[in-house]
Formats: C-alpha cells, structure tokens, sequence
C-alpha cells in the first residue's frame, strides 16, 4: 500500500511542479455548497444524462440505422417472414438476441424520461424561488436550450427503430413541416432525402442523436457547472446567511461523497425501472407502413402538448394567391413552441424590466413572497396540462365513458379561461399565507387556550415565536413598487425617459402592488406595546431582526 501512496504521490508532484494544479485545488476543494432537497433536482437529470450516454453506447454497437429492405429470420417467431427496415430489424435483434440488449434498451428510454422530467423540474424549482435572477440570466438561458435539446434527443431516438408508432409520430412532424409557407416542402425534402417516408431519415437521424445533440447537450452541461461554480451556488435564507455569503458543507469531501451515493441511488432507480416496467415494446406495433395507422397511439410526455395542440386545434385554413395556408397545423406545431419558448427564455430580463431590480442575488425567494411570479408559474402549468390531456383525449374518453368532443371542447375553452383564473387564485393563496406570516411575527403563534378578561371579553393568548421561527419568515426583503418620479426637474425641463419610468412603474405595481410587506422595527414595536393579542414580543427577538426590516 505505501508503494502505491508513493507512487501517487510522485505522479501528483511532478503534475504539481508544471501545472502548479495544487493551487487551483486548494483554492476550490473546500468550495461549499448549500445543503436542501431542492438542489437534488439538477442532480437527477445530470446523473441521468450519464446513464443514457453509457447505455447508448452499448446501443450503438449493435443498432444499423438503415432503411434498406430485408426479410426478418430471427428470433421473434411472430415476425418472422415479415419485410421491414433494417433499422426495426436490429432493434428486434437487440431486444430478443443481444444479451441484455432489451434491458440497455428500456434503461436508455426510462433514462430519458427522467432526464427531461428532473430538468423540467429543477426549471420550475428555479422559477419559483427566483434563482434566475442577476447574475444567472445565461444559466437560465442554458437551461431552457437544454430542455429544447433533451426533447430533440428524445424524439429523435424515439423515431430511429422505425416502428409503426415512431413512423406515426414523424409523419405527424412532416406534416408541420409542410405547414410552414413557401419553405415547407423544402425543408420536408430535405430532410426526408425526396417525398415522405423516403429512404434516408433514419440515416440521418442517427448522427444527430448519437453525435451532434448529445456533444451540444454536454458542451452546455460544462458551460452551466462552470458558471454555477464561478458564481456560487443560490441558497434559503436564514441566521447568517446573506447575499454575500453561502452557508453548506465542503465541496470535498462531503458534497462529492453525497453526490457519489446519490449517483448511484438514481442510476439504481432507472435500472430497476427498466428492469420491472415495460416500456415502449416495439415488436407489438409491426415495422412501419405508411398506409396503416394503429389505433390509440400516444408519444412520450415531453411531446405530448404539441399533440394535444393538434387534436384541439381548429379546422383553420386560408388561401394567399392561391396557395393553401393551414393554420390548424401551423399555429400549434411551429407557432405555439415559439410562443412559449420566447418568454420562457426572456423571462429574467423581463422580470428585471418590470421590476426595475437589477440588483445581484443568491438568497432565494420562497414563492408565496412573490405572488405575481408564483401566479404566472401556476398558470403556465395549468396551460400545458391542459394540452397533456388534450393529447389523451381519446383515452380519458373511453376512460371517462364521455363523447370525446366534449373533452376537446373543454379544453378549447380551458386553456384560454383557466389560466388567468388559476393566476388569481394562486396569487390570493400567496397574499393570505403572507398575511399569516406577518400576523405571527407580529402577533405570535395561536396555543388554542382562551382568556377571560376582567371586563368579560374572551381572547385567545398567543406564544411569541421563537428567533430561528421568526427570522425564517422575515429573512426575505421589502418588494415595493417603483416611482417614476417627477415629469419636470426642478427647472421645469421635462424627463425625457418619464413615459418609459412610469410604464416600468405600473409593471413595477403590477408585482408588487399587492404584497403584504413584513412589518418594520416601529410596527413591531407598537404591537410591543399595545399587546393586544395576549403577548409580547421579546426583546431579544427585535434585536434579531434582518436588517431590511428595521
């Protein structure tokens, strides 16, 4: 053993002696890092990530991306002397003939459902609490062209076996491609190699879920770490813990052993999954034909709103100098990703545009803080939701035993109401947990026992809370509105930017107009003092006070 120690050793310092790495290690090997269940998210879809390439790999030895026609003799009885591509062929042979072969194939797919469901929603944990802000504007856009990229990969991996549902789905993305004006037929054939099906789609659809999406997906990967490492990590609020500091445990050797084992947890999970739950069994579909188009069929998740998109979609279409336009294929296959995906990626500077805060932050925000945010967040989900039962509407009408137009009339009408009044119920549930909030630290939690008062009036006697409970619900700042300011300066000379202030202010009111404030040091005290609820508030709590509330 103490060869070995040596040996590393000598390796280590003659590294040491051209590179000088020590100083590097020394200055980040006790980088700390925040502790909360939250932050594992963002773990779960790297690890994720990390089985899908392993496991692709071992795909890749044995799949043929051809679609070249051949007779199928293998070990599938049922199939046997049926023509297919050579594509579906070796997709049968790697699920009935490869060892473990099946078992790489359904840890691959489960991979990558999980890998776009951590990162939807480690994206979600990120726009609740806020962790978009300034200085994270570029994490955030990474992120968002990361979930763009992982459902690029999950389709295009989803349609390389070339069965009858992954033809369904891509003739269904063919059709969007002949919606858009006068390119539309070009881009087709492009990418078909000549009229639909083809014979080269496969073929090209391999490098770019083998090579060119999963290189641009790990080189983005890199690009956010190390901007989350140059940064630091966001972290909750609470004693000691400020914009200017980051309460957590060492980088080494604490996160990294964390780390390790969850690793290995979430790998475990996905194995076992793939090992217990089928998913996706081609053979049962057939090899794919353009003239047959099995019933019932449902694409994976994180496609499924552009499906149900289609299905609730209007029969819209119009013509320009004669020549077709098709609305009820453009506007939910090209036009509505465009619609989300826009703010989606502009929403930090947009936010900071209606804030007027283009301040620096690393303390997060709980989301009833920030009602309008939080409403917004609430709305999208009810929004896409929506359009996940739309693309089912065919299930959750022979599962429900109701016509299947009612549910498509449903949500025509749902997506464009329930929204907006899902906004303003989340927003009045946010403005009545703040409103407890501020009453407990003003006032004390309620113990349930009653007082009589010498006058007879019955009051229920409120305990003071304790520091640590008091600074968890008053650790946050005061959000209040902008002003504009005056028109004219003080010499009667008109602001030139004053229509562009008041417009940020009314922005500015629309976020924060609302919010119940937490109370200042003076309220505090003359709740001191009155004493009206059967409490004081103690000394010691006042002189612990964040000081954005003093």
């Amino acid at each position: 053993m103490s060869a070995v120690v040596n040996g590393a050793g000598k390796v280590v310092d003659f590294v040491d002696q051209r590179i000088t790495a020590s100083n590097w290690l020394k200055r980040n090997i006790r980088k700390v890092f925040p502790d909360h269940w939250s932050f594992l998210l963002g773990e779960i879809a790297l690890f994720s990530f990390i089985i899908i390439l392993l496991s692709g790999v071992f795909l890749t030895l044995w799949f043929k991306p051809s679609m070249a026609h051949i007779v199928y003799e293998g070990a599938y009885t049922p199939m046997r002397g049926v023509g297919m591509s050579e594509a579906y062929a070796t997709t049968l042979d790697l699920s009935f003939e490869v060892r473990g072969g099946l078992l790489m194939r359904q840890v691959h797919h489960w991979g990558a459902l999980i890998f776009l469901a951590a990162m939807s929603a480690h994206m979600l944990r990120v726009f609740f609490t806020g962790a978009f802000r300034k200085p994270r504007e570029i994490n955030w856009l990474i992120g968002v062209i990361l979930l763009v990229l992982g459902v690029a990969a999950g389709f295009t991996g989803y349609s390389l076996p070339d069965d009858l549902l992954s033809g369904t789905g891509l003739r269904i993305i063919e059709g969007g491609m002949l919606a858009i004006p006068i390119v539309g037929t070009y881009v087709s054939s492009f990418l078909f190699g000549g009229e639909y099906p083809g014979d080269d789609i496969i073929a090209r659809l391999y490098p770019m879920h083998i090579l060119l999406i999963p290189g641009l997906i790990l080189a983005l990967v890199t690009a956010h770490l190390m901007i989350l490492w140059y940064q630091k990590h966001t972290h909750w609020g609470g004693p000691g813990k400020t914009n200017e500091n980051v309460a957590g445990a060492p980088f080494f050797p604490i996160y990294v052993a964390k780390a390790g084992g969850f690793q290995f947890i979430v790998m475990g999970v996905i194995v076992l999954l793939a090992a217990t739950i089928q998913i996706n069994p081609v053979w049962l579909w057939g090899p794919y034909d353009p003239s047959v188009v099995s019933a019932g069929t449902q694409p994976d998740w994180y496609v499924g709103f552009l499906d149900g998109a289609l299905r609730v979609m209007p029969p819209w279409e119009f013509y320009v100098f004669g020549h077709p336009v098709t609305m009820s294929v453009l506007i939910p296959a090209v036009i509505l990703p465009g619609i989300i995906l826009t703010p989606l990626a502009l929403y930090p500077w947009l936010e900071q545009m209606a804030t007027g805060d283009t301040r620096e932050h690393h303390l997060l925000d709980r989301p009833r803080n920030v009602p309008v945010r939080t409403g917004i967040g609430a709305a999208f989900i009810t929004f896409y939701v929506l359009l996940m039962i739309a693309g089912g509407n065919d299930f959750f009408a022979t599962v429900l035993e109701i016509p299947v137009n009612w549910i498509t009339r449903f949500i025509q009408v749902g997506i464009f109401v329930l929204p907006p009044l899902v906004f303003l119920f989340t927003k009045r549930i946010c403005l009545g947990l703040e409103r407890r909030d501020r009453d407990k630290v003003m006032h004390g939690r309620e113990t349930g026992i009653v007082m009589v008062s010498p006058d007879g009036e019955f009051s229920e006697l409120h305990a003071p809370l304790s520091q640590p409970q008091a600074y968890q619900l008053t650790w946050h700042e005061r959000q209040l509105p902008s002003d504009p300011g005056p028109a004219t300066d003080a010499n009667g000379i008109p602001n030139p930017r004053y229509r562009a202030k008041r417009a940020q202010a009314r922005l500015s009111r629309f976020y924060f107009g609302d919010v119940v404030q937490k109370p200042t040091r003076e309220e505090l005290e003359s709740a001191h003092h009155d004493g009206e609820h059967g409490h004081e508030v103690e000394a010691g709590h006042r002189d612990e006070l964040p000081s954005g509330q003093q």
